[in-house]
């Protein structure tokens, strides 16, 4: 009897991917063969405190890794998600780990007598290792394992392999050999299977930013943007409803100083953390393409974004070490001067220079800025006036992908670093 229960629970790991939408994980998690429900689902998504564990010595208030403003993005996207989970009859599990996600999702699936574990695919090296430990104890459990692709339109290591097994480092030869990606997932359901029984453990409520315990942030300013599916959905919509400018879009023009209204999308950190699904973003695109006579064409197109994005993910996949300078092959070695007083003085917006000032300001405040505003201050750190390089001196303490200044680290971090719109 416990084996035959066991084969009908089934626990959706939420990790990214924080949405209803073309989710192919949630929909393999609700089914249970030829097409039957799942006896019992559990929605799981656990709190890491490598992203979240307050950091006393951070430039700014958050943890080591991530801002309050990416914090409090994740904390909202959290909420609808739980929101939209219990309109189908279900909610969102939270958990809490003591340190290891990992260790915490193996004891859930084994007290819980779980029988198949559906989560989606992430290449990025921190969850690479994460996945495999929770795989391993999962297979060896004899549990049943689905990791199906769906943060990005194509499958990074199906490109790879097509290309004799290196990641292609140019766009076009990327796009050659993608082709189109695979249609989103639209089916509806009104329901989701029954929570299946939690014993003992504690289910938290989605925390406050405040009750995470980042001291006191009552001067921080709460960013525009707010975080969940059905907030990407409405923003989504609303740019797709002007088909004129959809349709004339074309990177890398655009107004990085609107202010009140940015002059792209913003669902940059909705595609970062999956509250919207990049295939049915494209698929939306596409439909208002066929409406119109004429529109842009990849890579200046808002298709085009999509796929630079796909591109990106592909070649990090791919290439060893390629969030640092050392050990990665594609990345040219550069002897980085090293002086911290004007690391800081470009990290805190304290240069002298209004428009540089003001962009890194903005992102300390809001968690995002405009891409061409992201161009900014990266040449003027990297090969403009910040830039103090010195022959014979190697240092990557200026390095713009160097552990102090990538988004996910303790340097100035933005709310969805993924390329996009």
């Amino acid at each position: 009897m416990e084996a035959a229960t066991a084969a009908t629970a089934a626990m959706m790991w939420f990790r990214k991917g924080l949405r209803v939408h073309d989710n192919p994980a949630l929909d393999a998690a609700r089914r249970h063969g030829a097409g039957a429900a799942s006896a019992r689902l559990y929605p799981v998504f656990v709190l890491d405190p490598r992203y979240l564990r307050p950091d006393a010595v951070a430039a700014s208030p958050g943890s080591a890794r991530a801002g309050v403003a990416r914090i409090r993005f994740l904390l909202e996207s959290l909420s609808d998600l739980d929101a939209r989970l219990r309109r189908l009859g279900s909610r969102l599990l939270l958990l809490r780990a003591r340190d290891d996600v990992a260790d915490a999702v193996c004891a859930a699936l084994k007290d819980w007598n779980i029988g198949k574990l559906c989560f989606e695919s992430d290449t990025e090296p921190y969850a690479l290792a994460r996945d495999k430990k929770v795989t391993d104890f999962a297979l060896a459990s004899g549990i049943e394992v689905l990791t199906p692709v769906s943060h990005t339109l194509f499958d990074p290591e199906e490109i790879i392999k097509k290309n004799g097994g290196r990641p292609p480092l140019t766009y076009q030869s990327f796009v050659s050999i993608a082709g189109e990606p695979p249609a989103p997932a639209m089916e509806e359901y009104s329901e989701l299977p029954p929570l299946g029984d939690t014993g003992e453990y504690e289910l938290l409520p989605v925390p406050t930013v405040e009750e995470l315990g980042y001291g006191d942030i009552s001067q921080e300013e709460i960013p525009p943007f707010h975080g969940g599916e059905t907030e990407a959905l409405r923003r989504m919509k609303e740019s797709l409803q002007n088909k004129e400018w959809v349709a004339k879009f074309e990177k890398p023009k655009g107004d990085p100083s609107a202010f009140v209204k940015p002059s792209t999308t913003v669902l940059s950190p909705y595609l970062k953390f999956g509250c919207l699904s990049s295939r049915y973003f494209y698929h939306c695109i596409q439909d208002v393409h066929r409406s119109v006579r004429n529109h842009t064409k990849p890579p200046v197109s808002l298709t085009g974004q999509l796929l630079w994005r796909d591109f990106f993910y592909t070649v990090s996949y791919g290439t060893p070490n390629f969030d640092r300078m050392k050990g990665n092959k594609i990345c040219k070695q550069i002897p980085w001067s090293e002086n911290e007083d004007l690391f800081v003085a470009w990290r805190d917006g304290q240069t002298g220079y209004p428009w540089i000032d003001a962009i890194m300001i903005q992102l300390r405040n809001w968690g995002w800025m405009h891409h061409l505003a992201r161009h900014s201050v990266a040449c003027f750190l990297t090969r403009g006036d910040m830039c103090c390089r010195c022959e014979g001196e190697s240092s990557s303490r200026l390095h713009p992908l160097n552990s102090h200044l990538h988004p996910l680290n303790g340097g100035p971090r933005r709310v969805g670093d993924d390329h996009g719109a």
